[in-house]
Protein backbone atom coordinates (compact mmCIF):
# COMPACT_ATOMS: atom_id res chain seq x y z
CA UNK A 1 0.00 0.00 0.00
CA UNK A 2 3.10 2.35 0.56
CA UNK A 3 3.75 4.91 2.70
CA UNK A 4 1.10 7.16 1.47
CA UNK A 5 -1.67 7.91 4.09
CA UNK A 6 -4.82 6.89 2.02
CA UNK A 7 -8.55 7.66 3.56
CA UNK A 8 -10.72 5.24 3.83
CA UNK A 9 -14.77 5.28 4.31
CA UNK A 10 -17.87 3.46 4.55
CA UNK A 11 -19.42 3.13 1.09
CA UNK A 12 -22.15 0.98 0.39
CA UNK A 13 -21.61 -1.06 3.97
CA UNK A 14 -18.46 -1.62 2.83
CA UNK A 15 -15.07 -0.06 3.44
CA UNK A 16 -13.49 1.23 0.57
CA UNK A 17 -10.44 3.98 0.22
CA UNK A 18 -11.78 7.32 -0.81
CA UNK A 19 -10.54 9.20 -4.19
CA UNK A 20 -10.92 12.70 -2.99
CA UNK A 21 -7.56 15.38 -3.90
CA UNK A 22 -5.15 15.28 -6.83
CA UNK A 23 -2.78 14.02 -4.09
CA UNK A 24 -4.46 10.87 -4.04
CA UNK A 25 -4.46 10.63 -7.84
CA UNK A 26 -1.02 11.14 -7.82
CA UNK A 27 -0.08 8.75 -5.68
CA UNK A 28 -2.62 6.02 -7.49
CA UNK A 29 0.54 3.72 -8.54
CA UNK A 30 0.76 3.05 -4.56
CA UNK A 31 -2.61 1.64 -4.00
CA UNK A 32 -2.43 -1.64 -3.12
CA UNK A 33 -4.69 -3.71 -5.89
CA UNK A 34 -6.75 -5.71 -3.58
CA UNK A 35 -8.03 -2.41 -2.51
CA UNK A 36 -9.93 -1.56 -5.64
CA UNK A 37 -13.17 -2.00 -6.22
CA UNK A 38 -13.03 -3.10 -9.60
CA UNK A 39 -10.26 -5.06 -11.36
CA UNK A 40 -11.55 -4.37 -14.52
CA UNK A 41 -14.33 -3.66 -16.83
CA UNK A 42 -15.07 -3.49 -20.65
CA UNK A 43 -14.29 0.07 -22.16
CA UNK A 44 -17.79 -0.24 -24.75
CA UNK A 45 -21.87 -0.47 -23.10
CA UNK A 46 -21.22 2.16 -20.20
CA UNK A 47 -22.78 5.76 -19.57
CA UNK A 48 -19.09 7.43 -19.80
CA UNK A 49 -17.55 8.41 -23.50
CA UNK A 50 -16.32 5.21 -25.22
CA UNK A 51 -13.12 6.71 -26.94
CA UNK A 52 -11.90 8.15 -23.19
CA UNK A 53 -11.92 4.59 -22.12
CA UNK A 54 -10.09 3.63 -25.10
CA UNK A 55 -7.69 6.20 -24.95
CA UNK A 56 -6.72 4.80 -21.98
CA UNK A 57 -6.91 0.86 -22.99
CA UNK A 58 -3.15 0.24 -23.88
CA UNK A 59 -3.30 -3.09 -25.32
CA UNK A 60 -6.51 -2.08 -27.22
CA UNK A 61 -8.51 -5.71 -25.52
CA UNK A 62 -11.77 -3.64 -24.64
CA UNK A 63 -10.94 -4.28 -20.88
CA UNK A 64 -9.72 -1.50 -18.71
CA UNK A 65 -7.66 -2.80 -15.67
CA UNK A 66 -6.03 -1.20 -12.73
CA UNK A 67 -2.73 -1.18 -13.98
CA UNK A 68 -4.10 0.26 -17.29
CA UNK A 69 -5.67 3.57 -14.86
CA UNK A 70 -2.93 3.77 -12.99
CA UNK A 71 -0.86 4.27 -16.48
CA UNK A 72 -3.41 6.96 -17.41
CA UNK A 73 -2.91 8.57 -13.97
CA UNK A 74 0.40 8.59 -14.05
CA UNK A 75 0.53 11.00 -17.51
CA UNK A 76 -1.99 13.01 -16.16
CA UNK A 77 0.20 13.76 -13.53
CA UNK A 78 2.98 14.73 -15.54
CA UNK A 79 1.21 16.97 -17.74
CA UNK A 80 -0.63 18.80 -15.25
CA UNK A 81 0.88 20.92 -12.99
CA UNK A 82 -1.38 20.05 -10.30
CA UNK A 83 -3.91 17.34 -10.84
CA UNK A 84 -6.64 19.11 -8.14
CA UNK A 85 -8.19 20.11 -11.68
CA UNK A 86 -9.21 16.53 -12.55
CA UNK A 87 -11.74 16.72 -9.95
CA UNK A 88 -13.98 19.38 -11.38
CA UNK A 89 -14.68 17.36 -14.52
CA UNK A 90 -14.60 19.93 -16.99
CA UNK A 91 -13.05 19.13 -20.84
CA UNK A 92 -11.39 22.55 -20.30
CA UNK A 93 -8.09 23.64 -18.54
CA UNK A 94 -6.08 26.89 -17.70
CA UNK A 95 -3.49 26.51 -20.32
CA UNK A 96 -1.13 27.62 -16.89
CA UNK A 97 -1.90 24.66 -15.79
CA UNK A 98 -0.60 22.52 -18.18
CA UNK A 99 3.03 21.63 -17.35
CA UNK A 100 4.45 19.76 -20.93
CA UNK A 101 5.54 23.11 -23.17
CA UNK A 102 4.76 21.30 -26.57
CA UNK A 103 1.61 20.69 -25.45
CA UNK A 104 1.09 23.99 -24.01
CA UNK A 105 2.35 25.31 -27.12
CA UNK A 106 -0.19 23.50 -29.18
CA UNK A 107 -2.86 24.92 -26.81
CA UNK A 108 -1.87 28.86 -27.15
CA UNK A 109 -2.59 28.18 -30.76
CA UNK A 110 -5.43 26.78 -30.30
CA UNK A 111 -7.22 28.81 -27.77
CA UNK A 112 -6.19 31.99 -29.71
CA UNK A 113 -5.40 34.35 -27.01
CA UNK A 114 -7.80 33.02 -24.44
CA UNK A 115 -6.39 31.80 -21.31
CA UNK A 116 -8.20 28.48 -20.78
CA UNK A 117 -8.47 25.73 -24.27
CA UNK A 118 -11.32 23.35 -24.29
CA UNK A 119 -12.09 20.05 -26.18
CA UNK A 120 -14.61 22.35 -28.48
CA UNK A 121 -11.71 24.84 -29.27
CA UNK A 122 -9.20 21.83 -30.38
CA UNK A 123 -12.24 19.68 -32.22
CA UNK A 124 -12.38 22.79 -34.51
CA UNK A 125 -8.79 22.88 -35.22
CA UNK A 126 -8.20 19.39 -35.99
CA UNK A 127 -11.60 19.69 -38.04
CA UNK A 128 -9.92 23.14 -39.70
CA UNK A 129 -6.65 20.93 -40.70
CA UNK A 130 -6.36 20.90 -44.62
CA UNK A 131 -3.59 19.31 -47.19
CA UNK A 132 -2.90 19.13 -50.11
CA UNK A 133 -4.29 15.55 -51.63
CA UNK A 134 -3.31 13.08 -53.94
CA UNK A 135 -5.91 13.58 -56.72
CA UNK A 136 -7.84 10.11 -57.73
CA UNK A 137 -7.40 9.16 -61.06
CA UNK A 138 -10.38 10.11 -64.01
CA UNK A 139 -12.66 7.12 -64.24
CA UNK A 140 -12.09 5.18 -67.57
CA UNK A 141 -15.93 4.62 -67.93
CA UNK A 142 -19.08 6.28 -66.56
CA UNK A 143 -20.22 5.35 -63.48
CA UNK A 144 -23.64 3.63 -65.01
CA UNK A 145 -21.61 1.54 -67.35
CA UNK A 146 -19.17 0.56 -64.09
CA UNK A 147 -22.25 -0.12 -61.95
CA UNK A 148 -23.75 -2.50 -65.07
CA UNK A 149 -20.44 -3.90 -65.69
CA UNK A 150 -20.16 -5.08 -61.60
CA UNK A 151 -24.12 -6.11 -61.92
CA UNK A 152 -23.36 -8.58 -65.13
CA UNK A 153 -19.86 -9.88 -64.07
CA UNK A 154 -20.40 -13.23 -62.45
CA UNK A 155 -23.09 -13.71 -65.09
CA UNK A 156 -20.77 -12.81 -68.06
CA UNK A 157 -18.19 -14.66 -66.63
CA UNK A 158 -19.77 -17.85 -66.10
CA UNK A 159 -21.27 -17.47 -69.96
CA UNK A 160 -17.70 -17.34 -71.22
CA UNK A 161 -16.47 -20.18 -69.44
CA UNK A 162 -19.48 -22.71 -70.58
CA UNK A 163 -18.33 -20.76 -73.86
CA UNK A 164 -15.03 -21.76 -74.01
CA UNK A 165 -16.19 -25.70 -72.31
CA UNK A 166 -18.91 -25.77 -75.37
CA UNK A 167 -16.10 -25.27 -78.18
CA UNK A 168 -14.29 -28.48 -76.06
CA UNK A 169 -17.03 -30.44 -76.19
CA UNK A 170 -17.16 -30.54 -72.48
CA UNK A 171 -20.40 -28.72 -71.62
CA UNK A 172 -23.69 -27.29 -73.08
CA UNK A 173 -25.05 -24.23 -72.93
CA UNK A 174 -28.10 -23.69 -71.87
CA UNK A 175 -30.72 -22.52 -73.78
CA UNK A 176 -31.95 -19.36 -71.66
CA UNK A 177 -28.29 -18.53 -71.25
CA UNK A 178 -28.08 -14.50 -71.36
CA UNK A 179 -25.19 -14.14 -74.00
CA UNK A 180 -22.99 -10.70 -73.74
CA UNK A 181 -23.51 -7.93 -75.91
CA UNK A 182 -19.02 -7.86 -76.09
CA UNK A 183 -16.80 -10.17 -76.91
CA UNK A 184 -14.37 -12.03 -74.15
CA UNK A 185 -11.29 -9.61 -74.70
CA UNK A 186 -13.17 -7.00 -74.58
CA UNK A 187 -14.90 -7.81 -71.46
CA UNK A 188 -11.63 -8.86 -69.65
CA UNK A 189 -9.87 -5.55 -70.59
CA UNK A 190 -13.18 -3.64 -69.23
CA UNK A 191 -12.86 -5.56 -65.94
CA UNK A 192 -9.02 -4.89 -65.13
CA UNK A 193 -9.46 -1.34 -66.75
CA UNK A 194 -12.10 -0.57 -63.23
CA UNK A 195 -10.37 -2.68 -61.28
CA UNK A 196 -6.54 -0.71 -61.43
CA UNK A 197 -9.16 2.70 -61.10
CA UNK A 198 -10.80 1.55 -58.09
CA UNK A 199 -7.12 0.48 -56.98
CA UNK A 200 -5.93 3.99 -57.48
CA UNK A 201 -8.98 5.74 -56.04
CA UNK A 202 -8.79 3.41 -52.70
CA UNK A 203 -4.54 4.49 -52.99
CA UNK A 204 -5.11 7.88 -53.15
CA UNK A 205 -7.92 7.72 -50.10
CA UNK A 206 -5.61 5.75 -47.96
CA UNK A 207 -2.51 8.46 -49.05
CA UNK A 208 -4.82 11.18 -47.90
CA UNK A 209 -5.85 9.84 -44.32
CA UNK A 210 -2.70 8.82 -43.52
CA UNK A 211 -1.11 13.05 -44.54
CA UNK A 212 -4.32 14.25 -42.72
CA UNK A 213 -3.72 12.26 -39.77
CA UNK A 214 -0.03 13.39 -39.57
CA UNK A 215 -1.17 16.79 -39.92
CA UNK A 216 -3.65 16.50 -37.10
CA UNK A 217 -0.81 14.48 -34.86
CA UNK A 218 0.19 17.51 -32.90
CA UNK A 219 -3.40 17.58 -31.98
CA UNK A 220 -4.14 14.66 -30.43
CA UNK A 221 -2.05 14.77 -26.86
CA UNK A 222 -4.17 18.19 -25.76
CA UNK A 223 -7.13 16.06 -27.15
CA UNK A 224 -6.59 13.26 -25.09
CA UNK A 225 -5.79 15.42 -22.00
CA UNK A 226 -8.81 17.24 -22.22
CA UNK A 227 -11.11 14.08 -23.09
CA UNK A 228 -9.50 12.47 -19.29
CA UNK A 229 -9.87 15.58 -17.66
CA UNK A 230 -13.16 15.47 -18.69
CA UNK A 231 -14.19 11.54 -17.48
CA UNK A 232 -11.05 10.34 -15.62
CA UNK A 233 -11.85 11.15 -12.36
CA UNK A 234 -15.71 9.90 -12.81
CA UNK A 235 -14.02 6.92 -13.97
CA UNK A 236 -12.15 6.25 -10.84
CA UNK A 237 -15.32 7.28 -8.79
CA UNK A 238 -16.73 4.12 -10.36
CA UNK A 239 -14.09 2.03 -10.60
CA UNK A 240 -12.20 2.80 -7.11
CA UNK A 241 -14.91 3.17 -4.85
CA UNK A 242 -18.42 2.68 -6.53
CA UNK A 243 -19.43 6.00 -5.02
CA UNK A 244 -21.60 7.03 -7.83
CA UNK A 245 -23.29 4.17 -7.26
CA UNK A 246 -24.54 5.22 -3.80
CA UNK A 247 -25.26 9.03 -4.86
CA UNK A 248 -28.31 10.26 -4.95
CA UNK A 249 -27.60 13.27 -7.53
CA UNK A 250 -25.92 10.92 -10.03
CA UNK A 251 -25.99 7.27 -11.18
CA UNK A 252 -23.08 5.19 -12.20
CA UNK A 253 -21.17 4.48 -15.09
CA UNK A 254 -23.46 0.69 -15.83
CA UNK A 255 -26.94 2.26 -15.03
CA UNK A 256 -28.33 2.70 -18.47
CA UNK A 257 -31.74 4.86 -18.04
CA UNK A 258 -35.19 4.04 -16.34
CA UNK A 259 -37.33 1.11 -16.74
CA UNK A 260 -40.95 2.19 -16.01
CA UNK A 261 -43.67 -1.02 -15.27
CA UNK A 262 -46.66 -1.67 -13.14
CA UNK A 263 -46.45 1.70 -11.68
CA UNK A 264 -42.89 1.55 -10.87
CA UNK A 265 -40.44 3.21 -12.09
CA UNK A 266 -36.75 1.47 -11.83
CA UNK A 267 -33.81 3.25 -12.32
CA UNK A 268 -31.16 0.53 -11.49
CA UNK A 269 -31.08 -1.27 -15.22
CA UNK A 270 -27.96 -2.41 -16.72
CA UNK A 271 -27.41 -3.11 -20.05
CA UNK A 272 -26.95 -7.29 -20.94
CA UNK A 273 -23.99 -7.94 -23.38
CA UNK A 274 -23.94 -12.23 -22.46
CA UNK A 275 -27.31 -13.62 -21.33
CA UNK A 276 -25.57 -16.79 -21.00
CA UNK A 277 -23.69 -15.46 -18.33
CA UNK A 278 -26.43 -14.03 -16.53
CA UNK A 279 -28.35 -16.66 -16.78
CA UNK A 280 -25.33 -18.98 -15.07
CA UNK A 281 -24.48 -15.89 -12.14
CA UNK A 282 -27.49 -13.33 -12.02
CA UNK A 283 -29.51 -15.17 -9.58
CA UNK A 284 -26.55 -15.18 -6.96
CA UNK A 285 -27.26 -11.54 -6.06
CA UNK A 286 -30.41 -12.30 -4.36
CA UNK A 287 -31.87 -9.13 -6.56
CA UNK A 288 -35.71 -9.68 -7.87
CA UNK A 289 -34.63 -9.18 -11.75
CA UNK A 290 -36.44 -8.48 -14.43
CA UNK A 291 -34.90 -9.06 -18.46
CA UNK A 292 -36.32 -7.16 -21.17
CA UNK A 293 -36.02 -6.74 -24.71
CA UNK A 294 -35.63 -3.00 -25.89
CA UNK A 295 -36.40 -2.21 -29.59
CA UNK A 296 -36.17 1.89 -30.48
CA UNK A 297 -37.88 2.37 -33.97
CA UNK A 298 -36.89 6.26 -34.13
CA UNK A 299 -33.07 4.91 -33.37
CA UNK A 300 -33.29 1.39 -35.59
CA UNK A 301 -31.65 -0.39 -32.90
CA UNK A 302 -31.87 -3.48 -30.17
CA UNK A 303 -30.65 -4.17 -27.10
CA UNK A 304 -31.32 -5.77 -23.69
CA UNK A 305 -31.49 -4.48 -20.24
CA UNK A 306 -32.53 -6.20 -16.88
CA UNK A 307 -33.83 -4.25 -14.20
CA UNK A 308 -33.72 -4.70 -10.29
CA UNK A 309 -37.09 -4.35 -8.64
CA UNK A 310 -36.47 -3.48 -5.26
CA UNK A 311 -39.87 -2.19 -4.38
CA UNK A 312 -43.78 -3.40 -4.21
CA UNK A 313 -45.54 -6.61 -5.61
CA UNK A 314 -44.87 -9.17 -8.13
CA UNK A 315 -47.95 -10.36 -9.16
CA UNK A 316 -48.76 -8.11 -12.27
CA UNK A 317 -44.82 -9.11 -13.27
CA UNK A 318 -45.18 -11.90 -15.26
CA UNK A 319 -43.18 -13.06 -18.68
CA UNK A 320 -44.41 -10.90 -22.07
CA UNK A 321 -45.77 -8.15 -20.18
CA UNK A 322 -44.58 -4.96 -21.97
CA UNK A 323 -42.80 -1.88 -20.55
CA UNK A 324 -41.04 1.32 -21.49
CA UNK A 325 -37.59 2.04 -21.06
CA UNK A 326 -35.72 5.21 -20.89
CA UNK A 327 -31.97 5.57 -21.74
CA UNK A 328 -29.90 8.25 -20.61
CA UNK A 329 -30.21 10.40 -23.53
CA UNK A 330 -34.13 10.56 -23.36
CA UNK A 331 -35.03 7.71 -25.88
CA UNK A 332 -37.85 5.26 -25.32
CA UNK A 333 -37.79 2.28 -26.44
CA UNK A 334 -40.72 -0.42 -26.30
CA UNK A 335 -39.56 -3.33 -24.02
CA UNK A 336 -40.87 -6.94 -23.38
CA UNK A 337 -40.28 -8.78 -20.36
CA UNK A 338 -38.26 -12.15 -21.29
CA UNK A 339 -37.05 -13.68 -17.51
CA UNK A 340 -37.78 -12.88 -14.51
CA UNK A 341 -35.39 -13.86 -11.26
CA UNK A 342 -37.13 -14.36 -8.81
CA UNK A 343 -36.05 -13.31 -5.03
CA UNK A 344 -37.92 -11.12 -2.32
CA UNK A 345 -38.55 -7.57 -3.30
CA UNK A 346 -39.61 -6.76 1.27
CA UNK A 347 -40.58 -8.59 4.00
CA UNK A 348 -44.36 -7.57 3.29
CA UNK A 349 -44.07 -9.64 -0.07
CA UNK A 350 -42.24 -12.11 1.63
CA UNK A 351 -45.67 -12.08 4.55
CA UNK A 352 -48.22 -12.34 2.06
CA UNK A 353 -46.43 -14.98 -0.28
CA UNK A 354 -47.15 -18.59 1.83
CA UNK A 355 -50.99 -17.68 1.26
CA UNK A 356 -50.78 -16.74 -2.45
CA UNK A 357 -48.78 -19.73 -3.49
CA UNK A 358 -51.13 -21.87 -1.30
CA UNK A 359 -54.01 -19.91 -3.14
CA UNK A 360 -52.04 -20.32 -6.68
CA UNK A 361 -51.94 -24.11 -5.61
CA UNK A 362 -55.81 -24.97 -4.87
CA UNK A 363 -56.82 -22.90 -7.52
CA UNK A 364 -54.37 -25.24 -9.94
CA UNK A 365 -55.64 -28.38 -8.01
CA UNK A 366 -58.84 -27.49 -8.72
CA UNK A 367 -58.63 -26.71 -12.47
CA UNK A 368 -56.69 -29.94 -13.11
CA UNK A 369 -59.86 -32.08 -10.57
CA UNK A 370 -62.34 -30.63 -12.68
CA UNK A 371 -60.30 -31.20 -16.16
CA UNK A 372 -59.50 -35.00 -15.79
CA UNK A 373 -63.52 -35.00 -14.26
CA UNK A 374 -64.18 -33.43 -17.28
CA UNK A 375 -62.89 -35.65 -19.84
CA UNK A 376 -63.47 -38.97 -17.60
CA UNK A 377 -66.53 -37.52 -17.92
CA UNK A 378 -66.63 -37.56 -21.65
CA UNK A 379 -64.79 -40.61 -21.78
CA UNK A 380 -67.10 -42.22 -20.34
CA UNK A 381 -70.20 -40.97 -22.17
CA UNK A 382 -68.68 -41.87 -25.32
CA UNK A 383 -67.44 -45.28 -24.48
CA UNK A 384 -71.09 -45.68 -23.34
CA UNK A 385 -72.25 -44.56 -26.98
CA UNK A 386 -70.16 -46.83 -28.98
CA UNK A 387 -70.88 -49.69 -26.38
CA UNK A 388 -74.84 -49.25 -27.27
CA UNK A 389 -74.07 -49.12 -31.12
CA UNK A 390 -71.82 -52.06 -30.99
CA UNK A 391 -74.78 -53.90 -29.13
CA UNK A 392 -77.97 -52.53 -29.30
CA UNK A 393 -81.08 -54.19 -26.92
CA UNK A 394 -83.00 -57.00 -28.73
CA UNK A 395 -87.13 -55.84 -29.33
CA UNK A 396 -88.91 -55.73 -26.08
CA UNK A 397 -85.60 -56.21 -24.06
CA UNK A 398 -85.36 -53.90 -20.95
CA UNK A 399 -82.21 -52.61 -20.26
CA UNK A 400 -80.03 -53.79 -17.10
CA UNK A 401 -80.58 -52.37 -14.04
CA UNK A 402 -77.43 -52.63 -11.86
CA UNK A 403 -78.59 -54.39 -8.28
CA UNK A 404 -78.06 -52.00 -5.32
CA UNK A 405 -75.33 -53.31 -3.12
CA UNK A 406 -75.79 -52.69 0.55
CA UNK A 407 -72.71 -54.06 1.42
CA UNK A 408 -70.95 -51.37 -0.66
CA UNK A 409 -72.37 -48.48 0.41
CA UNK A 410 -72.38 -49.57 3.89
CA UNK A 411 -68.44 -49.12 4.00
CA UNK A 412 -69.16 -45.50 1.85
CA UNK A 413 -71.35 -44.19 4.76
CA UNK A 414 -69.15 -45.52 7.28
CA UNK A 415 -66.01 -44.02 5.60
CA UNK A 416 -68.63 -40.51 5.60
CA UNK A 417 -69.19 -40.68 9.14
CA UNK A 418 -65.33 -41.18 10.36
CA UNK A 419 -64.78 -38.06 8.20
CA UNK A 420 -67.62 -36.42 9.72
CA UNK A 421 -66.35 -37.54 13.60
CA UNK A 422 -62.94 -36.17 12.82
CA UNK A 423 -63.70 -33.02 11.07
CA UNK A 424 -66.04 -32.53 14.30
CA UNK A 425 -63.83 -33.55 16.88
CA UNK A 426 -61.25 -30.88 15.18
CA UNK A 427 -62.99 -28.32 15.00
CA UNK A 428 -64.49 -28.98 18.58
CA UNK A 429 -61.09 -29.18 19.83
CA UNK A 430 -60.16 -25.85 17.97
CA UNK A 431 -63.13 -23.58 18.96
CA UNK A 432 -62.53 -25.12 22.69
CA UNK A 433 -59.10 -24.20 22.77
CA UNK A 434 -60.29 -20.43 21.85
CA UNK A 435 -62.81 -20.25 23.98
CA UNK A 436 -61.26 -21.66 27.19
CA UNK A 437 -58.80 -18.40 26.05
CA UNK A 438 -59.45 -14.67 27.23
CA UNK A 439 -59.95 -12.37 24.41
CA UNK A 440 -56.60 -11.05 24.68
CA UNK A 441 -54.78 -14.95 24.55
CA UNK A 442 -57.25 -15.44 21.56
CA UNK A 443 -55.23 -12.09 19.56
CA UNK A 444 -52.20 -14.00 20.59
CA UNK A 445 -52.89 -17.09 19.69
CA UNK A 446 -53.88 -15.59 15.86
CA UNK A 447 -50.75 -14.01 15.56
CA UNK A 448 -49.04 -16.88 16.72
CA UNK A 449 -50.73 -18.81 13.93
CA UNK A 450 -49.79 -15.96 11.43
CA UNK A 451 -46.03 -16.14 12.46
CA UNK A 452 -45.97 -19.71 11.98
CA UNK A 453 -47.19 -19.70 8.43
CA UNK A 454 -45.61 -16.55 7.30
CA UNK A 455 -42.69 -16.61 9.72
CA UNK A 456 -40.23 -19.12 7.72
CA UNK A 457 -40.95 -17.41 4.42
CA UNK A 458 -40.03 -13.24 6.23
CA UNK A 459 -36.97 -14.61 7.88
CA UNK A 460 -35.45 -16.51 4.64
CA UNK A 461 -36.52 -12.70 2.85
CA UNK A 462 -34.50 -10.47 5.74
CA UNK A 463 -31.81 -13.26 5.44
CA UNK A 464 -31.62 -12.43 1.67
CA UNK A 465 -32.26 -8.55 1.37
CA UNK A 466 -29.68 -8.39 3.99
CA UNK A 467 -27.05 -9.83 1.12
CA UNK A 468 -28.53 -8.48 -2.09
CA UNK A 469 -25.17 -7.87 -4.14
CA UNK A 470 -25.06 -6.51 -7.58
CA UNK A 471 -21.29 -8.01 -8.09
CA UNK A 472 -22.97 -11.27 -9.56
CA UNK A 473 -24.90 -9.18 -12.41
CA UNK A 474 -21.52 -6.79 -12.93
CA UNK A 475 -19.72 -10.16 -13.53
CA UNK A 476 -21.89 -11.67 -16.04
CA UNK A 477 -21.17 -8.16 -17.91
CA UNK A 478 -17.57 -8.38 -18.01
CA UNK A 479 -16.85 -6.50 -14.80
CA UNK A 480 -14.25 -7.94 -12.79
CA UNK A 481 -15.51 -6.93 -8.99
CA UNK A 482 -13.31 -7.32 -6.34
CA UNK A 483 -15.67 -6.30 -3.26
CA UNK A 484 -19.57 -6.65 -2.63
CA UNK A 485 -21.71 -4.19 -3.98
CA UNK A 486 -24.70 -4.19 -1.74
CA UNK A 487 -28.10 -3.01 -2.24
CA UNK A 488 -29.48 -2.85 1.34
CA UNK A 489 -33.28 -2.63 2.23
CA UNK A 490 -33.02 1.20 2.81
CA UNK A 491 -31.07 1.72 -0.14
CA UNK A 492 -33.25 -0.24 -2.47
CA UNK A 493 -36.30 2.09 -1.61
CA UNK A 494 -34.19 4.72 -3.42
CA UNK A 495 -33.03 2.53 -6.44
CA UNK A 496 -36.98 1.65 -7.36
CA UNK A 497 -40.23 4.44 -7.22
CA UNK A 498 -43.94 3.63 -7.13
CA UNK A 499 -46.77 6.16 -7.95
CA UNK A 500 -48.21 8.34 -5.33
CA UNK A 501 -51.68 9.36 -5.84
CA UNK A 502 -53.41 12.08 -4.10
CA UNK A 503 -56.52 12.09 -2.21
CA UNK A 504 -59.50 12.54 -4.82
CA UNK A 505 -63.01 13.31 -4.25
CA UNK A 506 -64.39 12.18 -7.46
CA UNK A 507 -67.89 10.46 -8.64
CA UNK A 508 -67.82 8.01 -10.90
CA UNK A 509 -71.31 6.89 -11.99
CA UNK A 510 -70.74 3.54 -13.05
CA UNK A 511 -69.39 2.54 -9.72
CA UNK A 512 -72.48 1.45 -7.28
CA UNK A 513 -72.90 3.87 -4.44
CA UNK A 514 -71.28 3.14 -1.56
CA UNK A 515 -72.62 1.46 1.70
CA UNK A 516 -72.64 4.50 4.45
CA UNK A 517 -70.15 3.92 7.16
CA UNK A 518 -72.98 3.52 10.03
CA UNK A 519 -74.43 0.62 7.97
CA UNK A 520 -70.92 -1.00 7.55
CA UNK A 521 -70.12 -0.70 11.45
CA UNK A 522 -74.39 -2.24 11.95
CA UNK A 523 -73.23 -5.31 9.85
CA UNK A 524 -70.14 -5.77 11.43
CA UNK A 525 -71.47 -5.76 14.96
CA UNK A 526 -73.91 -8.06 14.08
CA UNK A 527 -71.83 -10.23 12.09
CA UNK A 528 -69.63 -10.48 15.41
CA UNK A 529 -72.82 -11.18 17.72
CA UNK A 530 -73.76 -14.13 15.01
CA UNK A 531 -70.12 -15.49 15.10
CA UNK A 532 -69.96 -15.32 18.59
CA UNK A 533 -72.98 -16.95 19.46
CA UNK A 534 -72.30 -19.85 16.71
CA UNK A 535 -68.92 -20.12 18.99
CA UNK A 536 -70.67 -20.63 21.92
CA UNK A 537 -73.16 -23.04 20.64
CA UNK A 538 -70.22 -25.03 19.14
CA UNK A 539 -68.49 -24.94 22.21
CA UNK A 540 -71.90 -26.43 24.43
CA UNK A 541 -72.80 -28.97 21.55
CA UNK A 542 -70.60 -30.22 19.61
CA UNK A 543 -68.79 -32.53 21.89
CA UNK A 544 -72.43 -34.42 21.99
CA UNK A 545 -73.01 -34.31 18.51
CA UNK A 546 -69.45 -35.27 17.81
CA UNK A 547 -69.96 -38.17 20.65
CA UNK A 548 -73.21 -39.43 18.54
CA UNK A 549 -71.34 -39.22 15.15
CA UNK A 550 -68.40 -41.81 16.68
CA UNK A 551 -71.60 -44.25 17.94
CA UNK A 552 -72.97 -44.10 14.64
CA UNK A 553 -69.59 -44.92 12.87
CA UNK A 554 -69.32 -47.84 15.34
CA UNK A 555 -72.84 -49.08 14.61
CA UNK A 556 -72.24 -48.28 10.88
CA UNK A 557 -69.06 -50.74 10.84
CA UNK A 558 -70.59 -53.47 13.25
CA UNK A 559 -73.46 -53.80 10.35
CA UNK A 560 -70.73 -53.88 7.44
CA UNK A 561 -68.71 -56.31 9.15
CA UNK A 562 -72.15 -58.69 9.80
CA UNK A 563 -73.12 -58.22 6.40
CA UNK A 564 -70.18 -59.02 5.00
CA UNK A 565 -69.73 -62.27 7.18
CA UNK A 566 -73.49 -63.26 5.63
CA UNK A 567 -72.28 -63.02 2.61
CA UNK A 568 -69.56 -64.98 3.41
CA UNK A 569 -72.05 -67.93 4.30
Amino acid sequence: MGKYNWTFANVGGVTRVKIQSGEDIRHLGELDEKLWTVLSCPTTGLEIDSESLRLMDADGDGKLRVKEVQQAAAWLCSVLRDPEVLLAGKDEVLIADIADEGMRTVAEAVAKGNPQVSLADVEAAIAGVSIEAVAAPEAPYAADVMAAYKAKKDEYATYFEQEKLAKLGLAVIAVDAVKPGMEQAAFEEMGKAIADYEASVAAAADANAKALAAAQTQYQPLRKLLMLTRDFYRLLRNFVTFEDFYRKDIQAVFQAGTLVIDQRACTLCLRVSDMGKQNAQAGASGMFLVYCDCESKKLGQKMQIVAAMTVGDIRNLTVGKNALFYDNQGNDWDAVVTKIIDNPISISQAFWSPYRKFGAWVTDLINKSAAEKDSKGFADLTAKVQEGAKNPPAAGEKPKVQAFDIAKFAGIFAAIGMAVGYIGAFFTSVVGGFAALKWWQDILAVLGILLVISGPSMFLAWTKLRKRNLAPVLNANGWAINADVMVSVVFGNTLTTQAQFPLLQLVDPSVKKKMPCWAKWLIGVVAAAILAAGIWAAVHFCCGGCETAVEEVVTVEVVEVETAGSAAE
